[in-house]
């Protein structure tokens, strides 16, 4: 995949104080046409990263919900057209560009877009219009920002290591890329790619009329307070129920809760069912909890047929079924086992809880 820079416009921005909190300016370093731009040696620095950018792999619901690289959606009212937005209108300006100076104009206008968002870092901002020939002559825009990198030296003879000032990387480079590519030839003029390994959100601050689809550990989560919701008001109809106005009270503290415990509310087969509603939107939507010290991951469509949670006497018990065991990294003596029936495993665990009960029993004193 191999894109033609059209223009490109270099500019440093400068930070006074941390994230952003001082002062900033920006100071723009050069604008290029296609020509100068082979020439020079951003096309070293930048070499490969237009196709790593355009084939970085995307979802449109992320597995997770700080995940680097999204997907944007323009944000437009209803009977309103698409340049009504005006996050759109910036990239459709950078696009029409014809020549270097309306090029280096409307990227100035992005830059001073881009210094009041919060938390900006100091750094390069590089923003470039490019072509895919072999596909069409409808150009992409790149926005790539490269923070300064803190104690970076060169080696010298005369005092072995010198600090390089305002050094880059593109190992950490965030970039926006417009339009999205769903494929090679395939573009969708309504959304654009986004991508930030940083906990601050600088693209999603800065592209203001710009939505993001959710991540599916929030759809799930909507999904399961829906479920808990129809549960609750199925057995309370009347909202005025004190039962039903604490069990909402009680299930507003377990979902505000980061860890949590089983609710032993629903029976397996309300559990089966909710669970087979979410592997509809996500068949290979995992499950992870712990008992006690140990983790489980597993699938959620698993859970009623190959993972069962049982109680024996008054503490838990997991079922496990599959095939095959496969261990890593290092030898344990579990690998030599000869498994045992699961009858002869389920009634010795039940004569073990027996015995420990009738233990606890006996200390316990006759008055």
């Amino acid at each position: 995949m191999n894109f033609q820079v059209d223009f490109l416009s270099f500019f440093v921005i400068q930070v006074d104080g941390k994230e952003g909190q001082g002062g900033k300016s920006y100071k723009h370093y050069a604008t290029m046409d296609d020509y100068d731009y082979d020439e020079s040696d951003v096309k070293k620095f930048l070499d490969g990263e237009f196709a790593r950018i355009s084939k970085r792999k995307v979802e449109k619901n992320p597995s997770t919900e700080q995940a680097p690289t999204k997907i944007g959606r323009f944000i437009v009212e209803p009977e309103h057209e698409l340049s009504s937005n005006p996050n759109f209108n910036m990239f459709a300006r950078l696009r029409a560009a014809e020549d270097k100076e309306d090029f280096k104009n409307a990227c100035d206008d992005l830059v001073r877009m881009y210094l009041d968002t919060s938390a900006v870092r100091g750094g390069a901002l590089i923003i470039v219009q490019a072509t895919l020939n072999t596909h069409s002559d409808d150009p992409f825009i790149f926005v790539l920002k490269c923070d300064f990198e803190p104690k970076i030296a060169r080696i010298t003879e005369s005092s072995l290591v010198s600090e390089v000032e305002m050094a880059i990387s593109a190992r950490n480079m965030k970039s926006i890329m417009y339009p999205y590519m769903l494929e090679e030839g395939m573009n969708d003029e309504w959304e654009l790619k986004i991508h930030q390994s940083s906990h601050a959100r600088y693209f999603e601050d800065f592209l203001k009329f710009v939505t993001y689809e959710q991540s599916m550990p929030e759809i799930v989560n909507e999904h399961v307070m829906g479920f808990v919701q129809n549960y609750v008001e199925t057995k309370w109809p009347d909202a005025s129920n004190e039962e039903r106005q604490q069990e909402e009270r009680d299930l507003e503290l377990w979902a505000a809760s980061e860890k949590r415990d089983l609710q032993g509310k629903w029976e397996p087969l309300q559990v089966v069912e909710a669970a087979q509603h979410i592997v509809e939107l996500k068949p290979e939507i995992e499950v992870r909890f712990k008992l006690d010290d140990t983790a489980v991951r597993g699938l959620l469509s698993d859970f009623g047929a190959k993972l069962h949670i049982t109680k024996l006497h008054d503490r838990y018990a997991l079922i496990i079924e599959g095939d095959a065991f496969t261990f890593e990294k290092g030898f344990s003596p579990i690998e030599l086992l000869q498994p045992e029936s699961f009858e002869t495993v389920a009634e010795r665990l039940k004569e073990k809880r027996q015995h420990e009960n009738e233990g606890v029993d006996g200390d316990t004193p006759p008055w």
